[in-house]
């Protein structure tokens, strides 16, 4: 079993509807490439100066199923993409994300931090 103390998940969020992403998608297209460009360029900058907290860079994620007792289902949620990274503390962690690129240049909306936590009964 892994070790998951001082262990973070982060969630990056943001809805499909939200003005932000209306505002994205109705920028000249032109534009929207170079602000693609430079929100790449910064998120590539946030991983070099985090990435000895890193422990999963993650990534975007795709379409959404859902099981329950009622079976399969597609839906759509506001998730867009994770990662997991170690910190000193959740605040720590938490301050590893002000003005990320996810929605300081692209239309996301926040980024949720949480910490990965043991598993009950030393599983």
């Amino acid at each position: 079993m892994s070790d998951n103390s001082n262990t973070y998940l982060a969630v990056f969020l943001g809805s499909k509807t939200s003005q932000a992403a209306k505002d994205w998608e109705a920028l000249p297209e032109a534009e929207r490439n170079a602000r693609g460009r430079q929100g790449m360029m910064a998120w590539h900058a946030w991983v070099e100066q985090h990435k000895d907290a890193i422990v999963a860079l993650g990534g975007p994620l795709g379409k959404t199923k859902r099981v329950d007792k009622g079976g399969i289902n597609d839906i759509a949620n506001e998730m867009g993409a994770f990662s997991v990274v170690r910190a000193a503390s959740h605040e720590d962690a938490a301050k590893m994300f002000v003005d990320h690129p996810h929605f300081a240049i692209f239309p996301g909306e926040r980024v949720e931090i949480m910490p990965v936590l043991p598993i009950p009964g030393g599983v």
